[in-house]
């Protein structure tokens, strides 16, 4: 198996957000890699609209944090704002500090996008993964809103909760610029034996904040895992393969690979995502053990060949979820659309963290596994 090699080859890109250089460059080394396989690829481009970030910092008596804003919140121009931080329930026209979880709804910073705060300052504080500067996701990343929110790392939340409590003034700078630009999905298809029959999609997340190996490296190589295998024994039905940027900002790619198929949603046998974290290993930090998991979902006509084959291959998700909730990751635009799915995601205590790099956080044996399993489902369903 290439499990490790291109999971190397992910990692080997630094920086994967949607939109940059590391985003085309990661584009281009997967199109190389599908076409090794035997498999000529394609790059759909679309126009996209990025992000440029300036100067992203709060300061408050000469003490300075570095941050980036939420993608689908407000911005500052290069001035900032000045006036007094506060607790979160605080003076509404302030700067307001809370937390933010990665891995989780905040409520209180919702409350606090939803409010009259001139800014907000929102520290890392990940309940069950490693500290350090970790970001949340941009689902209106189209339709921003609220004030500019700031995202700083775990370690400068004490004092600047100590500074809110005195009412200091702040100065919060969020500024970025918005260029015209594109961004791309990697596609390909490998017909079946049978060109009328409804065709098998297999989709993963190519984009990412950071480097985020254990986060997105499993699903780029089960899915090309995938590719190789089809490319040497196609199955019945054509088997389509896209990988989308845009994961981070709201599903950007996939909503444009879907709006340009639009039959596709319900139109395919099946959808396979393989979303975020299944690579995952286990963290001790701090002395304790922070694990790693498996998160199933599934469509109610396929929840039980899914999960039966997982389990027989020794994967036992720690969390599965009913066939009547909403799933998480871009199994939720197929749940929308009324498609079939079977869907992969895990639990990863470096989830959105600068540091989820190989080897480290990896578990090897573990994706091995799971990529044996996905593509026994895989021919499961481009054969029926």
């Amino acid at each position: 198996m290439h499990v490790a090699a291109d999971i190397e080859g992910w990692d080997a890109i630094a920086e994967h957000r949607a939109g940059t250089a590391g985003d085309l460059a990661t584009a281009h080394w997967l199109a190389d890699t599908v076409r090794a396989a035997g498999v000529e690829p394609r790059l759909d481009m679309f126009p996209f609209r990025r992000r440029v970030l300036g100067e992203c910092a709060v300061e408050v008596d000469g003490r300075r944090a570095e941050g980036v804003p939420l993608f689908d919140g407000g911005l500052t121009d290069e001035a900032g704002v000045t006036c007094p931080l506060t607790r979160l329930g605080g003076a509404g026209q302030g700067i307001a500090v809370t937390t933010s979880s990665p891995g989780g709804t905040s409520t209180a910073l919702s409350t606090a996008r939803n409010s009259t705060y001139r800014a907000v300052v929102a520290g890392s504080e990940p309940p069950e993964g490693v500290p350090g500067f970790t970001l949340l996701n941009a689902p209106a990343y189209g339709r921003p809103f609220g004030p500019p929110v700031l995202q700083v790392a775990t370690d400068e939340v004490e004092w600047l909760d100590a500074a809110a409590e005195a009412g200091a003034v702040a100065r919060l700078v969020a500024h970025a610029t918005i260029e015209d630009t594109e961004a791309c999905n990697v596609l390909t298809r490998i017909p079946g034996r049978n060109p009328q029959a409804p065709p098998l999609v297999i989709m993963t997340p190519r984009s990412s904040w950071w480097t985020s190996t254990a986060e997105r490296g499993g699903g780029i190589a089960v899915w090309l895992a995938c590719i190789r295998h089809f490319a040497n024994k196609p199955g019945r039905c054509d088997v389509l393969f896209t990988a989308n940027t845009g994961h981070e900002l709201g599903h950007v790619g996939l909503e444009y690979y879907m709006a340009r198929h639009p039959r596709l949603a319900k139109g395919a046998c099946a959808w396979i995502h393989l979303g975020a974290n299944f690579a995952a290993a286990d963290c001790h930090h701090a002395g304790r053990r922070l694990a790693a998991g498996v998160r199933y979902q599934a469509s109610p006509d396929l929840f039980a060949m899914g999960l039966e084959t997982l389990e027989a291959f020794g994967i036992l998700p720690d969390t599965i979820v009913p066939t009547d909730v909403r799933p998480g990751g871009e199994a939720q635009n197929v749940f929308d659309a009324g498609g079939s799915y079977v869907s992969l995601l895990g639990k990863n205590p470096w989830f959105h963290h600068p540091d989820d790099r190989w080897p480290n956080t990896v578990d090897l044996e573990k994706t091995e596994t799971i990529c044996r399993a996905v593509l026994h489902i895989a021919r499961t369903l481009a054969d029926a």
